[in-house]
């Protein structure tokens, strides 16, 4: 099993999680960080404070040397995705190669209706999310583009400078059968499995249609990192039961949560639990 840790920028202040993301850049178990795209809380009172993902990210990538980084994951919705695009390429280019491009469709209804972003149906997320992803793959990879769809539409746009990364590592979110597992599929190059119904057997259920959509597709699933989410409350041996289960499930990178409650130095604590 391979190791990151997430960080999502939410009830912690800014000292902390820098010391945080510094302290694990020093420790080459963790190999990436990962904020998340939110702009409330999750999980609980969601008047707390809550820092802006993709800023925090580009604040901590330019404080470290060696740690990847990347938003686990952006919501389609709340940025077009030719925004996305320059957003991206730049972020690469700034920390020297070390951006991990996470996408997701999107899903939190109080912060679009506090914000009066139209949210839509489930059938409408994904058709916004499929065509911002062709959106995506056209600007990260070609010089111009030119796209026609309902929700997007592109006119011999550009999006340079590229980044050093070719191609620019992708990585989607969730666990949706019908339209999320073929999208990895056909776009990414990391699968982060997360579901509202998240456990070992779900996973196994998800992972056997990840692998089915991979040979209809003609794509080798070793070419995709699959990553999950792993909880440390300092019950040492219930952290590395659940990493050794998804290992042998097919998870090849464990994404810690680092708790809120606990100083910087809880890094140091988490990597000898998992050496």
């Amino acid at each position: 099993m391979r190791y990151a840790i997430s960080t999502a920028p939410q009830r912690c202040s800014w000292d902390w999680l820098l010391e945080v993301w510094k302290r694990a850049d020093e420790i080459e178990l963790f190999e990436s960080g990962w904020t998340f795209d939110h702009f409330y809380p999750l999980f609980g009172n969601s008047t707390e404070d809550c820092l802006e993902g993709w800023i925090a990210l580009t604040a901590l990538l330019q404080e470290t040397n060696r740690l990847r980084g990347g938003v686990l994951v952006t919501g389609m919705l709340y940025r077009h995705p030719a925004v996305l695009a320059n957003m991206a390429s730049t972020l690469d280019i700034t920390s020297r190669g070390r951006l991990e491009l996470g996408v997701g469709a999107g899903w939190n209804e109080e912060e679009c209706e506090a914000y009066g972003i139209e949210l839509g149906s489930m059938n409408q997320r994904f058709e916004r999310f499929e065509e911002g992803m062709e959106v995506l793959t056209q600007l990260l990879n070609n010089d111009r583009s030119t796209f026609r769809g309902d929700w997007y539409s592109l006119e011999d746009a550009m999006n340079n400078p590229k980044g050093p990364q070719d191609p620019l590592p992708i990585c989607i979110g969730g666990g949706g059968l019908r339209r999320t597992i073929p999208a990895v599929v056909k776009h990414a190059h990391h699968w982060n499995y997360g579901t509202q119904t998240m456990s070992l057997d779900d996973f196994k259920m998800r992972y056997e249609v990840f692998l089915q959509a991979c040979e209809k597709e003609g794509r080798n699933p070793d070419e995709i990192l699959i990553s999950t989410m792993l909880r440390y409350d300092g019950d040492a041996q219930a952290t590395i039961q659940q990493a050794r289960e998804y290992e042998d499930a097919g998870v090849k990178l464990g994404i810690v949560s680092i708790p809120k409650d606990k100083p910087p130095e809880i890094i140091e604590e988490i990597a000898e639990v998992l050496s």
